[in-house]
């Protein structure tokens, strides 16, 4: 089932609270249970892949409501509820979220300084009538990440197509560089978009030292032109015919599923990159992209704050 929203979390996260003094993996545990959520499913992480999604949506149930006077954290890495937050829970709610929480004076003073904040930052702030289900800050953050890496995914994929063919050659010999391969950009080139022999475009080093080759093949398609496996089974002829053992074959396209199914079982290792992994690799490796703005983000050093 999906992992409920953090809102949707504060009323069983309160409750285990007020049983005992707790800890956020100690309370995911519970509701895991209490949810039937698969191990699976505990271990979805954000898409950062830094925290697991479960823990995140607990830890920021847990801080609205410590804004709202209702969990109090009396040491390190643990946290319970106050009088307040029984005082809440003796009334049956049927639910805690962020409307409810601004009833309460200094939530309403956090909140409010939370969105003069994000307003100064350029961010519109959430409208406080607004008690649909929010994600927490990490989920907002990779979301707009998200979104902006498919755009730029996107326009890479449009100017490679808008390009000629040798320029297209000639990115393949930059990503390759940047991943590694082929020594510097002059041996790449000299290899790459050279050869033209029996499906195959080029050939490059895979290492400085040229212990082994590998063997290209790449086809400039508009979307929607899948590769099939009558190409991709051309390509691996041409390495048998070669004596080649590796291949790349690379598409600003995609690839059939029966291409992809082809290539799993070959004793020769063939690997299939198609346009959204061409871009990927492109934006990681920094070739056709530029940072144009760093944000940092900063956590509290509990380690800092420590007296023992």
């Amino acid at each position: 089932m999906p992992i409920p929203d953090y809102q949707t979390l504060m009323l069983p996260v309160l409750r285990l609270a007020a049983e005992r003094e707790t800890r956020v993996a100690d309370v995911s545990e519970r509701i895991g249970d209490d949810l039937g959520l698969t191990q699976a499913e505990r271990d979805e992480l954000l898409p950062s892949g830094r925290q697991r999604l479960l823990h995140n949506r607990i830890h920021w149930a847990k801080f609205y409501m410590s804004k709202a006077g209702l969990i109090a954290s009396p040491v390190r890495g643990r946290f319970v509820a106050t009088d307040k937050g029984k005082a809440l829970l003796a009334k049956s709610p049927e639910r805690i979220d962020v409307a409810l929480l601004m009833q309460e004076p200094e939530f309403r003073e956090f909140y409010r300084n939370e969105g003069a904040a994000a307003e100064e930052n350029g961010i519109p702030a959430k409208p406080a009538q607004d008690t649909s289900a929010w994600t927490t800050p990490e989920e907002q953050i990779d979301a707009a990440y998200a979104s902006m890496q498919a755009a730029l995914r996107d326009e890479l994929l449009q100017r490679i197509l808008a390009n000629s063919p040798a320029f297209f050659e000639q990115l393949i010999v930059d990503l390759l560089v940047a991943m590694g391969y082929g020594g510097s950009h002059k041996d790449a080139a000299a290899q790459l978009g050279r050869s033209g022999d029996g499906g195959v475009d080029g050939i490059v080093n895979e290492d400085r030292l040229g212990l082994d080759r590998i063997y290209i093949q790449a086809k400039r398609y508009a979307p929607g032109n899948a590769v099939s496996r009558p190409d991709v089974n051309g390509f691996v002829g041409s390495l048998v015919g070669l004596g080649a053992t590796k291949g790349v074959f690379v598409t600003t396209s995609t690839f059939s599923q029966p291409a992809r199914d082809y290539v799993k079982h070959l004793s020769q290792r063939v690997i299939l990159i198609d346009g959204q992994e061409l871009a990927d690799l492109m934006i990681e490796h920094g070739v056709g992209v530029r940072s144009y703005r760093a944000v940092e983000f900063k956590r509290l050093d509990e380690d800092f704050f420590g007296e023992e």
